[in-house]
């Protein structure tokens, strides 16, 4: 990883721009659609001439000179940071933004390092810089990215799985929902790009068609029949533990659109509500909050290891109570002590796909949220137990 010090950064990148630097005079957004910044950080991110990330400074003109009255407060910092996690950019990248010296004066530093996970997108466009601008790819320059990704071997979910073939895939349902929910619309229209190449650029097959882990997951016709662990089991005890009765039993082996389809109407029909309040205030208070509920399920799927474990993603519900439990335990940066502070992704790529479909709000928020539904709801805190192999949270009804 390359590193700059407290120097003045027109001695250690240069004064003009390069494709591994870009200047741009203030943070706003510019034109009518899109963002610069945004653009820009794809565009090193995706590094299409193989550098190794690029950089971007923010209070410089176009002829390389500082400019007066950049914001580089916390709060501008904060704002430019937050493009990692707000979901624009997919799939996340790596980037540190921090405030410099350039010719002397103050600029804001926005270093991206290149991703594993190629192509990466702006608000459904994937953006590179060929030369000394920013421009939306070529179809040639989304092959060169996706061949790249597959010779790198990246994360286990946009791995090739040997077995398959186009026909596991469910190719309406892609170009129906997947494709208009995560490429930009103009994108899809002008381009006319073949289906291969639109699984291939998504992570869903490799450039010559074979589906990868990502694309069984999302479009398959039957993910388990290849990735064995990749289906949710839900199960509805009448009563407070596993020697109770069991009301309801179902295994939900769909892809993600369709599990997530059968999964919010079961989990609404075993809600049960009351009436609270007083006088004319009394409304209905479920016994759980849908929102949290939704909330652990999808980042359930998200987290999971669907590399080494075969046991399904698991919601057990009980007269008081409702487990889900999940094979995975931390990764990467996450650590049994930091989990609800610290996000990292075991599966970068399906993580993309749950944002860009809208099953995830934003990143890094999930357990912020899951706490706050439920204090607004009147139950008490949730209760994660994480371990080195895997992760579970149990919710108690609101009494």
């Amino acid at each position: 990883m390359r590193t700059v010090s407290d120097d003045d950064l027109a001695d250690v990148l240069g004064t003009r721009e390069t494709t591994t630097l870009e200047f741009k005079s203030t943070a706003k957004r510019e034109g009518k659609r899109g963002d610069a910044i945004g653009n820009a950080v794809c565009a090193m991110a995706n590094d299409l001439g193989g550098a190794g990330g690029g950089d971007i400074l923010i209070g410089v003109d176009d002829a390389g000179l500082p400019v007066d009255g950049v914001d580089v407060s916390d709060r501008a910092l904060l704002a430019l940071t937050d493009l990692r996690d707000d979901g624009r950019i997919l799939d996340r990248p790596s980037f540190t933004v921090r405030e410099a010296r350039f010719r002397g004066k103050p600029v804001v530093h926005i270093h991206v390092e290149a991703s594993a996970v190629l192509p990466v997108r702006f608000e459904g466009v994937v953006w590179v810089r060929p030369g000394p601008t920013t421009r939306k790819a070529s179809r040639e320059d989304e092959r060169v990215l996706s061949e790249r990704r597959r010779a790198k071997d990246g994360p286990f979910d946009t791995r090739e799985v040997p077995r398959a073939d186009l026909g596991d895939l469910d190719l309406d349902l892609f170009q129906r929902s997947y494709l208009p929910s995560l490429v930009d619309p103009e994108v899809i229209e002008e381009n006319g790009r073949p289906v291969i190449l639109q699984l291939s650029s998504l992570h869903l097959a490799t450039p010559d068609g074979a589906p990868t882990v990502l694309g069984l997951l999302a479009v398959g016709m039957d993910p388990s029949s290849e990735v064995p662990g990749a289906y949710t089991q839900f199960v509805r005890y009448n009563g407070v533990d596993l020697d109770a009765p069991i009301a309801d039993d179902q295994e939900l082996r769909q892809n993600l659109i369709g599990t997530a389809a059968r999964l919010e109407p079961l989990l609404r029909s075993n809600l049960r509500t009351r009436v609270v309040g007083e006088g004319f205030r009394e409304v209905q208070q479920p016994d759980y909050p849908i929102e949290a509920l939704r909330e652990i399920c999808m980042n359930a799927l998200m987290h999971r290891n669907y590399e080494t474990s075969y046991a399904p993603t698991r919601i057990v519900w009980f007269d008081d109570r409702i487990e889900v439990t999940n094979p995975g335990g931390p990764y990467g940066q996450v650590r049994d002590d930091n989990f609800d502070r610290v996000t990292d992704y075991r599966n970068p790529s399906l993580a993309a796909a749950l944002k860009g479909l809208g099953y995830v709000n934003r990143f890094g928020r999930g357990i912020g949220r899951v706490r706050a539904a439920l204090e607004r709801n009147g139950n008490p805190p949730a209760e994660f137990q994480v371990d080195d192999s895997s992760w579970a949270v149990t919710i108690r009804r609101a009494e």
